[in-house]
Formats: structure tokens, C-alpha cells, sequence
């Protein structure tokens, strides 16, 4: 039996473009997949035009819960998936008509893939066709490569906790990434342009500054919810991305009574590394 794509769909006021997404996957030439739209509280007609399309299609699955957040909705959907792979997709993007069977493809010629994505056409207000760039695992601590509508087990989903609510401003995909993905994992772009990001005007009610806020505090929360990680990885001097953002959050680290405690205890176990190193190296 082919493998199952299950599409999580979080809809909150993306009534008026859910039928161009919803279009784009009875467009898929590979027919074995569902789509779970979760109502995350939404108070536009999202659940007239859900509605419709599961009459038409019962591949398509309709859900109803009070507004929690894109993760938190997420999260509902994918537990409703019955899939063996998630694709996440937002109510007012789309996909191209291959992708899923590319995917499939690609996914069976390497068992050990963990997550595929493309390249993306950016539509609506902007029109632009984006290279992404090929995935490394410590260019992700600087920077988010994969767009939101990667390929991934749902296997993978469940061990990595999916994703974290704490994540209300965005980059919610960014975080969920480091959370999915181990150094030495197999990623794979195809080079091909299979997502569309709808670009909107900006929303006149958040301003570029506050956008900033948000996005700062975000990336301190990143931070903190994968300390051990950027430790380990990220050096503000080499990777300037973000260096002074991090910065800050590293400096909230360093001074917490739980960092001091334990630089104290697994001192003797660094000196025990450092004469290691500098044994092997002679």
C-alpha cells in the first residue's frame, strides 16, 4: 500500500483563500493523501468552505476547537493524522501539483531522509521564484533554510514534541526544526519550485516595530528553549546572524544560579576533556 500524506491545515481568518490551497492538492498527481483543517476559533466563514470541500472529497477532514495558535493547532491536526507522513500548509498558500509524488519518490529511494523540502514561489502581492539554499545543520541555528511546508515522518513529529506553544509571535517552524533535526540527519531539498508563499500587504495594526519586538523575542525564546544546542553550536563571532540577539540570551544564561551551579559540578569532567584533546592532538 502507497504511504499516506497527511496534510495539517491550521485556519484562522484565511477563509477567502483556503479553496486556492485546498485546489492545490486535489491538483496532486499522487492521489494518497488526506487534509485535516483544524478551525482554530476563527470568525470568518472557515467552516462554510470547510464544509465544502469535505462534501466534495473525503479525503478532506474538518475540525472545530476554540482559538489556542498556530503550534497548538498544528499539534490537534497532526494527532488526528493517520498518515505516515505530515506536510504542514497554511489556509492561504499552495502547492505544486508534484511535489507530493517527488516526495514519495525521493523518500523511497532513502529510508534514512528525515524531512524533504523545495524550493518556493513567493505569490500574491510579490511575485518572485526563491532558490533555497541547501541544508546544513549548523547554518539552521542562524538561520531558518526550509520553509514551512516540508515533508517529514510523523514518526519523527511525535518523538520531537512537535510543535512549541510558546512560539506566539512566529518562527514557529524555525524552532520546530531544531527540535526535529539531529547533526548528522539526511535533508533534502529537490530542486524544484513546488510551494507558493502568498505574500500579503503588511497588517496595519501591527507596525514595523513591534514586528521587530516580536521577532526578537521570539528568537530569545528559540534560544531558550534549545540552550544546550546553541552552546554547543553557535559562535557569535563566526556567524553574525543574529550574533547580537544571542548575545543578549547568552548573557541572561551565563548568570542564572542554575548555569553557575552546574559550570561548578562538571568542572572536573571539562578538565578531563580538555587533557584528552590535548593528548590526541600530539
Amino acid at each position: 500500500m502507497n504511504p499516506i500524506i497527511s496534510v495539517i491545515m491550521p485556519c484562522y481568518n484565511q477563509a477567502q483563500y483556503m479553496p486556492d490551497a485546498l485546489q492545490s492538492l486535489v491538483d496532486q498527481d499522487y492521489p494518497h493523501w488526506e487534509c485535516i483543517m483544524v478551525n482554530d476559533g476563527s470568525p470568518d466563514n472557515t467552516e462554510e468552505i470547510a464544509q465544502q470541500w469535505v462534501a466534495k472529497d473525503n479525503r478532506f477532514r474538518y475540525f472545530k476547537k476554540e482559538n489556542s495558535g498556530v503550534c497548538d493547532t498544528r499539534n490537534y491536526a497532526a494527532k488526528e493524522a493517520i498518515g505516515e507522513y505530515i506536510i504542514p500548509l497554511d489556509g492561504d498558500d499552495k502547492l505544486g501539483s508534484h511535489y507530493f509524488s517527488e516526495a514519495i519518490e525521493t523518500f523511497n529511494k532513502d529510508p534514512e531522509i528525515k524531512l524533504i523540502y523545495s524550493d518556493t514561489i513567493l505569490f500574491g502581492d510579490k511575485n518572485e521564484r526563491i532558490v533555497n539554499p541547501p541544508y546544513a545543520f549548523e547554518k539552521m541555528l542562524t538561520g531558518n533554510l526550509i520553509h514551512n511546508s516540508a515533508i517529514f515522518r510523523k514518526s519523527d513529529f511525535i518523538e520531537s514534541g512537535g510543535y512549541n506553544p510558546n512560539m506566539i509571535y512566529g518562527i514557529e517552524d524555525w524552532e520546530f526544526y531544531l527540535s526535529l533535526l539531529k547533526p548528522g540527519y539526511k535533508v533534502v531539498k529537490l530542486n524544484s519550485f513546488h510551494c507558493y508563499y502568498r505574500i500579503k500587504a503588511e497588517s496595519r495594526s501591527v507596525g514595523v516595530n513591534a514586528h521587530k519586538e516580536r521577532n526578537d523575542a521570539m528568537l530569545l525564546q528559540m534560544f531558550k528553549n534549545h540552550v544546550p544546542l546553541f552552546l554547543e553550536y553557535f559562535n557569535p563571532v563566526r556567524d553574525r546572524i543574529n550574533a547580537e540577539t544571542y548575545k543578549k540570551e547568552l548573557y541572561w544564561h551565563y548568570h542564572t544560579i542554575d548555569y553557575r551551579i552546574g559550570r561548578m559540578i562538571c568542572a572536573p569532567f571539562r578538565l578531563v576533556k580538555k587533557a584528552f584533546r590535548i593528548f590526541f592532538s600530539k
